[in-house]
């Protein structure tokens, strides 16, 4: 593979590596993980000198190279100027419920559970966990009304349950 010609950036204050190590734990060890490209920490730099009047101190985090399932990412610890929100986020498609309830807990934890999916892991970071057949059941499926019925149902759920999606989109 090639040099990856777009890198989302990660703005923190002072959590980057911290966050990094977390969401490549949480990959490292999906279900399924052993099929998927690897995630990795892929490279730590350190501030040089002391900068920003002396708020980051030599030897402090500045970035963090890192890998989620082959996708490459950088973190930098840049200061406290700039916070995530929901206008950003990534999304995960998932092959099975468990998979699901899994990344829900996982990245959940600390967090805020939202609406339709999406999440705010501990960090600020919004994800949307899921399944990977959502395009068919509410954008691909030959069915506009039970695409209607799966979209309806989605959005009473906060975790995606996939089964009662199903059942939406057939009718049931």
């Amino acid at each position: 593979m090639g040099v990856q010609t777009i890198v989302p950036n990660l703005w923190f204050d002072t959590q980057a590596l911290e966050a990094a190590e977390d969401w490549v734990s949480v990959f490292s060890t999906r279900i399924g993980a052993e099929s998927r490209p690897k995630s990795e920490i892929v490279n730590v730099s350190r501030y040089p000198t002391d900068v920003f009047d002396g708020a980051k101190k030599a030897g402090d985090v500045l970035t963090v190279d890192f890998t989620i399932e082959g996708q490459r990412f950088t973190a930098i610890n840049g200061g406290p100027e700039f916070k995530f929100d929901e206008a950003v986020s990534f999304l995960v498609n998932c092959e099975s419920q468990e998979e699901i309830d899994e990344l829900w807990e996982k990245l959940g934890a600390g967090g805020e559970h939202g609406p339709c999916g999406w999440l705010k892991d501990k960090y600020g970071l919004s994800w949307q966990i899921v399944p990977a057949e959502i395009e068919q059941l509410m954008l691909g499926g030959p069915d506009e009304e039970g695409k209607k019925r799966a979209f309806t149902a989605m959005m009473q759920m906060k975790k995606i349950d996939v089964a009662e999606l199903r059942r939406a989109y057939e009718g049931k």
